[in-house]
C-alpha cells in the first residue's frame, strides 16, 4: 500500500467544492460513504469485504481530508459506521460535513423500517449521540421505496423540519428510490435529495435539473453502480448541473485517490 503522502502530494486539496443548494452548505464533490465501515450483510456489492481495522479507516479518512474531501455519508442502517465515525473524528467536526439518515435500521442481519415522527426524532438524537455532536449537516429519510406514502401520510419529512427548526439538523431531504419520491420531495420542500446516477441509469438527470431550478442540493448514490463501472465514468456524472456531491463507498485509499483523479481529469 503506498505511503499516505503519495496519494495526496500529487493531487493536493483540489476536489472541487459546490453548494449544497440553498442550504448554505458547501461540499465536496467527491463524498465518502461509509456503509463498509459498519456493516457487511445484506449488501449488493459485487465482491465481499470484512470491516476495517480502526487504523485502516483512520488512514481512509486522512487521505481522504488531504484530498479536500469534506463530505462523510452515513447512517444507522450502516451498522457500526456512526459510532465508528464519531470516534474516528474526534477533535475534527469543524472540518467535515456529515450526512446521516433515518427511517431505516439494521439488525445485524438485514434491514427494517420506520418512518412515525416518533422514531425519526429517537432517530436523530441518537446519531447526534454516536456521532458525537450537536448537530448534523444534512439528514435524510432512507426510503424503502414508498417515497411518496412516506412524505405524503407519515408526515417524516415534517419531523425532520422540526428538528431542523430545533438547530439539530441543517438540511434536510429524502434519499429516495423513485423519480416520483424525488418529485415530492421537491415539492414538499426538501433541501436535499439524494438521486440515483450512473453509466447504466439516466432517469434522474431531469430530477436533478429539477432540483437546481429550485434551489434544492443534489447528493449522488450509485454513481459506480456498487462498484461495476469504472472512475472515469464519473465525470458524466459531476458535468450535470445541480450535483452537489457524488458519494462513493470505499475502503481503500487508492481507490479513493483514483476517484479524486478521475474527477479533475
Amino acid at each position: 500500500m503506498a505511503p499516505l503522502g503519495d496519494l495526496i502530494a500529487p493531487l493536493g486539496d483540489f476536489v472541487e467544492k459546490r453548494p449544497l443548494g440553498r442550504s448554505g452548505i458547501e461540499t465536496s464533490l467527491l463524498g465518502l460513504g461509509t456503509v463498509k465501515f459498519g456493516r457487511t450483510r445484506g449488501l449488493k456489492y459485487p465482491q465481499s469485504f470484512s470491516l476495517p481495522t480502526d487504523a485502516e479507516a483512520r488512514r481512509l479518512l486522512d487521505t481522504a481530508r488531504g484530498l479536500g474531501v469534506n463530505l462523510v455519508d452515513t447512517a444507522p442502517a450502516y451498522g457500526a459506521s456512526e459510532e465508528r465515525l464519531g470516534a474516528l473524528l474526534a477533535g475534527q467536526r469543524d472540518e467535515w460535513v456529515i450526512a446521516t439518515k433515518v427511517g431505516e435500521e439494521f439488525d445485524g442481519m438485514g434491514s427494517n423500517f420506520n418512518f412515525t415522527p416518533e422514531h425519526i426524532a429517537m432517530s436523530v438524537r441518537r446519531s447526534l449521540q454516536r456521532l458525537r455532536t450537536d448537530r448534523l449537516d444534512v439528514a435524510l429519510i432512507h426510503s424503502n421505496g414508498d417515497d411518496e406514502r412516506i412524505l405524503n401520510d407519515l408526515g417524516a419529512l415534517d419531523c425532520l423540519a422540526d428538528l431542523k427548526a430545533q438547530g439539530l439538523i441543517r438540511a434536510i431531504g429524502l434519499s429516495h428510490k423513485s423519480v416520483a419520491g424525488g418529485q415530492a420531495a421537491l415539492a414538499a420542500g426538501a433541501d436535499v435529495i439524494m438521486a440515483t446516477v450512473n453509466v447504466a441509469y439516466w432517469d434522474e438527470v431531469d430530477l436533478i435539473a429539477e432540483a437546481h431550478a429550485l434551489g434544492c442540493g443534489v447528493l449522488v448514490k450509485k454513481a459506480l453502480n456498487s462498484g461495476r463501472a469504472k472512475p472515469a465514468s464519473l465525470n458524466a456524472v459531476a458535468d450535470h448541473p445541480g450535483v452537489s456531491s457524488i458519494v462513493v463507498g470505499t475502503l481503500n485509499p487508492e481507490h479513493l485517490a483514483e476517484n479524486a483523479r478521475a474527477l479533475r481529469g
